[in-house]
């Protein structure tokens, strides 16, 4: 599945993952992450999530796997990994038909 992402998402340049981290700084988490770790419920609600705002704060409650966790939520959502703040996981995709969000482009 990996693959099929790598192939479906370009990359975001550092500075569009520097803005949008950016954007994010002001949210709350909209999804938390218990013992389970990443479940099927977990990863419906965060697409949830994605589809309504676009960028997202996922809260990690006692992580074993920090960066292992994010790579797999944004894997199973097919979004962009924004960055790992703390226990916070920032994750960006853009909704296909009405994107809210406008990255900075450089010329």
């Amino acid at each position: 599945m990996s693959g099929e992402t790598g192939e479906r998402l370009p990359a975001l340049a550092g500075h569009q993952r520097r803005y949008l981290r950016g954007l994010a700084h002001a949210l709350k988490p909209t999804v938390h992450v218990g013992e389970a770790g990443v479940t099927d419920a977990v990863a419906g609600a965060l697409e949830d999530a994605l589809e309504r705002h676009e960028l997202v704060k996922v809260r990690l409650h006692q992580p074993s796997a920090k960066k292992a966790a994010a790579a797999e939520l944004a894997q199973r959502t097919e979004s962009h990994l924004c960055g790992v703040v703390g226990h916070t996981v920032i994750l960006y995709r853009r909704h296909p038909e009405t994107p809210k969000i406008e990255l900075p482009q450089r010329s």
